[in-house]
């Protein structure tokens, strides 16, 4: 699969096979991609907490406020990302530009990590409705919880939806 069909394929997915386990080695290439993703000064200021089991349970329940990520518990493994210091060049560059470059970079990590989800034929939902004080509680983290990225298999009959995107000529300005 080339990264154009990924992209074509990837959607979140808020369906999930929960007597399908995910593969270890399919794990790893997923995290591995996000070790290879680009950062501010290769800084990679963010930490993935893998929560399975009832951790992952408890994880999915403190996105659940308000009604919202209630497919999540579905899911075998939850990735929870959390912001971490910057190295001092990016902390130095990030004052000097006023620029928010840890953001980005998780965002960079949240893109290499569901693009290899989908290459690996695994589902991923980006979540960012949750509780910041209750994860960092239930995962023992110091630091900010940014994302939480539900992974696993797609139930059965999930079917790629229609993308509904903004046309190239509004994104694009071509100099």
């Amino acid at each position: 699969m080339n990264f154009l069909e990924i992209a074509q394929t990837r959607q979140s997915c808020r369906a999930y096979d929960e007597s399908r386990p995910v593969e270890p080695e399919k794990l790893d290439a997923v995290l591995e991609a996000v070790r290879l993703a680009p950062s501010a000064c290769n800084g990679q200021p963010y930490h993935i907490t893998v929560c399975q089991g009832e951790t992952a349970k408890a994880v999915a329940a403190a996105t659940a406020g308000m009604a919202l990520n209630k497919f999540a518990v579905q899911a075998p493994i939850l990735l929870v990302l959390s912001e971490m210091p910057y190295v001092a060049s990016a902390a130095a560059g990030s004052r000097m530009k006023q620029n928010d470059y840890r953001s980005m970079d998780i965002g960079i990590a949240a893109a290499y990590l569901t693009a290899e989800a989908t290459a690996q034929g695994l589902g991923t939902c980006i979540l960012g409705w949750l509780d910041d004080r209750k994860i960092r509680e239930i995962c023992s983290l110091k630091y900010p919880v940014r994302l939480v990225i539900t992974l696993g298999y797609a139930k059965e009959g999930d079917r790629l939806r229609a993308k509904k995107r903004k046309e190239l000529s509004e994104l694009v300005t071509k100099l």
